[in-house]
C-alpha cells in the first residue's frame, strides 16, 4: 500500500512559478514510476508528466513541455513538479500518481495509487 500526499499548490499570477511536492508512504516508493495529472473544472483528468523509478527517464504532455520539470528523490520518498511560466490554462487540481509500470504517457487507468490532489490557480 502506498499513500500519496500532495502539497505546494496555491494561487499565482501568470508567468509565475510553483513547485508541487508529493510525499509517499511505505518502503516501496522506488519501485514505482511516478507521475502528475491535472483536472480543470469541467474537463477530464489529463496526463502532465511521468518519471521512471530511478529518475533516468521523463516525459511530458506537449502543453507543459519546456515549462514543467518532474523530478524525484527516492531517499525522501518524494516526487516534485516544478512549474514555471504558468498560464491561466494551467489552473487545475494536480494529482500525484504511482504506477508499477513506466509508461509514456502514464495512463490514468493504469495508475495503482492516487493522491487527493492540490489546487493550482493561475490568474491572468
Amino acid at each position: 500500500q502506498v499513500q500519496l500526499v500532495e502539497s505546494g499548490g496555491g494561487w499565482v499570477q501568470a508567468g509565475g512559478s510553483l513547485r508541487l511536492s508529493c510525499a509517499a508512504s511505505g518502503r516501496t516508493f522506488s519501485s514505482y514510476a511516478m507521475g502528475w495529472f491535472r483536472q480543470a473544472p469541467g474537463k477530464e483528468r489529463e496526463f502532465v508528466a511521468v518519471i521512471s523509478r530511478g529518475g533516468g527517464s521523463t516525459a511530458y504532455a506537449d502543453s507543459v513541455k519546456g515549462r514543467f520539470t518532474i523530478s524525484r528523490d527516492n531517499a525522501k520518498n518524494t516526487v516534485y513538479l516544478q512549474m514555471n511560466s504558468l498560464k491561466p490554462e494551467d489552473t487545475a487540481v494536480y494529482y500525484c500518481a504511482a504506477d508499477f509500470s513506466y509508461r509514456n504517457p502514464m495512463y490514468s487507468k493504469g495508475v495503482d495509487y492516487w493522491g487527493k490532489g492540490t489546487l493550482v490557480t493561475v490568474s491572468s
